[in-house]
């Protein structure tokens, strides 16, 4: 006999109602994949890459360097971490851009032809699998190399008695007294939880409250104390994390409380803030800035990072505060924030594992001990700088003589960045001391180096030098210095162009090129464009320099087709650039036809690239190859075969809309015979290497480049220490 339930179906119902929810999961995951696949395809479709997509594809080849058996595991930990901090500002301007236009209902159409809300799908399904291998590669292969290299991370469970000593003293005397619990209730506003701040989220129980006992705290960890507390035992140092001290001791914050769940978590905030000068004159723009500045600390959540096994209780109110979905959520395997790793990278016992870089080497015609007289030096002949082979000091050593130079008039100069403790902004201030006329056009809107800016400029300001804050809306971007000089019955105007900035610490780590020269046309273009920019002047014809927003798109691509024109007369053809990062459409088609055309394209472009290489009737002769490695390839360098009679420049920006439509930019021209080889020699150079480079292929992806058999590795890191005498003259790119 069939019992009541049975025979009224309401047990048959329940093993009924499963298939149902089978089948409608099935329906949603077909639904799914069916829109998973139409984004792919058309993303695979589409005749550019897309910008955010070729982003992570870059900082895949940066992860690379952390697999590299051949580094020590400091270096690898390194550019783990260099990996991390890229990721964080691709969330903070990349996403952040996107969330700018998904918050206020704005079309965006990315290249891929997608709208904003399918590609906001694509572009996380990337990001988790690119944050998924970070853990692994953490996880999997460096954590079980870290003993046999002198180091560990533990946690508070294999503290011994003598050990837990000691942290509880550095807990009760130095992290106790910074810690702030923040209480969410119905009392307490939602707490301001910091960009990139380690966050404890603590879930307690009261019976205070019998209809709602639970309750939610932050405990935001000390961003000004070490990550790590370090531990020695013998051979081996422990570090201790931070966050699990605090951890191991958070009943000291909730006394007499029960807590039920502590979750480590990180929040990443919308950092792409449009910073621009008003028309209003009464407005101080510099003020403004500081503004926006605060904003960004305050700005919209787009990616959470959190332990495993998070209290769902917790993350349903951050979803709900933060207008967040489980996209938006990263769940991490061992650790949260790898920039953390630096501490142990850099701690002194292991100082002789990091690679040592060669001595840098004079310019190229110049012997040691040129640079004891700048002026002296530079009416001999131009002077190209290879940085960091060639390192910052001939430019830093003029700007020094000048200051002090009774004959020296004026010295204007475009800061971009700066390093903290800068000899640069030391000399100008020493020359503004001596009577000198210093100009210096400082960027307030220097991406994360605003407020050094801000206070570095206003140093300048109350010492007397003139200082203009940025040009107009734009951002300029450009590098120039121009000294004027009474020497005898004449003056000499002494110029300065380059690819990078006037920072010395990051001259050590970026390549980049630059121009010292006293010709007089250079010195001419420059004169002029210091008008354009801190006065009220339409230039004429510059005849060296191209410059942005004026017409470097124009230019480039006039350039291009001049190439594609001598290709269909069946004259040789050529194009090979080096640039940071491709993105700019118009340009991009420009060099599609040229390659149609039957001009032979290579392009060494260290990150972003939007143009897709390799498509047969689109881009067939077009290549594109990336270099990574132990230096940041900053170098920009435009090469034109121009029928035998090669055109070389130099210059500040990259091929993307923001460079031609939203910078003050500047392409200089290389007209010395040599110096043009030199440069030659350094795109030959990027071709034949065969240690850092990666090949892009059709459809976006990269592959590392490998010796072929028999092959000598060529690591273009160590060959430019080692340039041969002749090399340059011989070098041929095509």
């Amino acid at each position: 006999m069939k019992n009541e339930s049975e025979s009224n179906g309401l047990s048959s119902g329940i093993n009924f109602m499963r298939p149902i929810s089978n089948i409608a999961r099935k329906i949603f995951q077909d639904s799914e994949n069916i829109v998973n696949q139409k984004v792919a395809e058309s993303i695979r479709n589409s005749d550019y890459i897309s910008r955010d997509l070729s982003w992570l594809q870059f900082n895949y080849r940066v992860l690379d360097q952390a697999r590299a058996a051949r580094r020590s595991i400091f270096e690898r930990l390194r550019f783990l971490s260099i990996t991390s901090n890229n990721f964080d500002e691709f969330f903070m301007i990349r996403v952040g851009s996107l969330y700018n236009y998904l918050d206020f209902s704005k079309e965006r159409v990315d290249y891929s032809g997608l709208r904003e809300k399918p590609f906001r799908q694509a572009l996380f399904n990337e990001a988790h699998n690119f944050s998924t291998a970070q853990s692994e590669l953490f996880t999997d292969e460096l954590m079980p190399l870290f003993r046999e290299n002198g180091f560990e991370i533990i946690g508070t469970d294999s503290l011994s008695d003598t050990e837990k000593e000691l942290v509880d003293q550095y807990f009760r005397k130095t992290v106790y007294p910074m810690l702030t619990p923040m209480l969410l209730d119905i009392y307490h506003t939602f707490p301001v939880v910091n960009n990139k701040a380690l966050t404890f989220g603590v879930v307690t129980q009261t019976n205070e409250d019998s209809k709602n006992p639970k309750r939610l705290s932050f405990v935001q960890i000390p961003q000004n104390l070490p990550r790590f507390f370090q531990i020695p035992r013998g051979a081996v140092t422990a570090f201790l994390p931070l966050e699990e001290i605090i951890r191991f001791h958070m009943d000291k914050l909730f006394r007499n409380i029960e807590i039920l769940s502590i979750d480590l978590f990180r929040i990443t905030r919308n950092g792409d803030i449009s910073i621009e000068e008003s028309d209003d004159v009464d407005i101080d723009f510099v003020d403004e800035v500081r503004r926006k500045l605060t904003s960004r600390r305050t700005g919209r959540v787009v990616r959470i990072e959190v332990e495993d096994n998070y209290s769902s209780y917790m993350m349903k109110i951050m979803k709900q505060r933060w207008e967040i979905d489980y996209d938006n959520i990263f769940v991490a395997r061992r650790m949260l924030d790898f920039t953390g790793l630096m501490q142990i990278v850099n701690h002194g016992d292991f100082k002789d594992k990091l690679p040592v870089h060669p001595h840098s080497i004079p310019p190229r015609g110049f012997i040691r001990g040129f640079d004891r007289d700048m002026f002296e030096a530079l009416k001999q002949k131009d002077m190209l700088l290879h940085h960091p082979y060639n390192n910052m000091e001939p430019m830093i050593r003029l700007v020094e003589q000048a200051a002090e130079d009774p004959n020296v008039l004026s010295i204007k100069l475009t800061i971009y960045r700066l390093a903290k403790e800068s000899r640069i902004i030391n000399a100008l201030l020493k020359a503004a001391e001596n009577g000198k006329y210093v100009s210096a056009l400082f960027e307030v809107k220097a991406r994360f180096d605003e407020e050094n800016n801000i206070r570095e400029a206003k140093r300048l300001q109350k010492a007397g030098c003139f200082v203009i804050f940025g040009v107009s809306s734009f951002k300029t971007h450009t590098k120039l210095m121009l000294i004027v000089r009474k020497e005898d019955e004449k003056v000499t105007r002494y110029v300065h162009l380059s690819t990078g900035n006037y920072n010395e610490v990051t001259a050590r780590l970026y390549t980049d090129i630059s121009l010292l020269t006293t010709n007089e046309i250079y010195a001419n273009d420059v004169s002029e464009f210091f008008n354009v920019i801190t006065g009220h002047s339409v230039p004429d014809e510059y005849r060296y320099l191209i410059t942005a927003p004026r017409n470097m798109r124009n230019s480039i691509i006039e350039l291009i087709r001049k190439e594609a024109s001598n290709a269909q007369a069946g004259l040789p053809a050529g194009i090979v650039i080096k640039i940071n990062s491709l993105e700019d459409q118009e340009t991009i088609a420009e060099l599609y036809k040229a390659g149609q055309a039957g001009v032979t394209i290579k392009l060494i472009v260290r990150g972003i690239c939007c143009l897709r290489p390799g498509r047969p009737g689109l881009s067939d002769n077009i290549s594109v190859r990336s270099i990574v490695g132990n230096y940041l390839e900053h170098t920009r360098l435009f090469y034109f075969h121009n029928g035998g009679d090669s055109l070389v420049y130099g210059g500040s920006a990259d091929m993307m809309n923001r460079s031609f439509d939203r910078r003050v930019e500047s392409m200089f021209l290389i007209t010395d015979h040599n110096l043009k080889k030199e440069c030659i020699n350094i795109l030959d150079y990027n071709l034949r290497d065969n240690v850092n480079a990666f090949q892009m292929q059709e459809d976006g992806e990269y592959r590392r480049v490998e010796p072929a058999e028999g092959e000598p590795a060529f690591n273009i890191h160590v060959e430019f220490y080692n340039v041969p005498e002749n090399v340059a003259e011989e070098a041929n790119l095509f």
